[in-house]
């Protein structure tokens, strides 16, 4: 889970730019809260990513307990090339993870949050 300064501008980066799909979005009132889930299939039941923002709460400070949340890939280099063209910002350029065979490269969203895109 993810908390998020504004919901809807979260919630068009992972669609638009990573490409997740919204699987569901439920009001809270009582609580003052909205959860996104989102997955690579409108249609999981379980959905890996949720959203959490807060009602009136529109920044946060990540903390150092947070490193990244990840996100296997058919193809990493084409990804990127679509994230970058739809305006997203890679902060690490595919390549190879030193001392490793594993390919991979960072984006961060609109929050500051690194997502690792690690080539299946």
């Amino acid at each position: 889970m993810l908390r998020v300064g504004d919901l809807d501008r979260s919630i068009k980066f992972y669609t638009d730019i990573i490409g997740l799909k919204l699987v569901r979005k439920s009001e809270y009132p009582h609580g003052k809260f909205t959860l996104a889930f989102l997955s690579t299939n409108e249609d999981d039941e379980e959905p890996f990513l949720e959203l959490t923002y807060n009602w009136g709460v529109d920044s946060y400070n990540i903390g150092s307990a947070f490193g990244h949340i990840a996100i296997g890939v058919d193809d990493i280099y084409k990804i990127c090339d679509e994230i970058k063209l739809k305006g997203g910002i890679i902060s690490r350029e595919p390549g190879p993870m030193k001392g490793s065979n594993s390919i991979l490269a960072f984006v961060q969203d609109p929050d500051g949050y690194k997502i690792e895109l690690l080539q299946r």
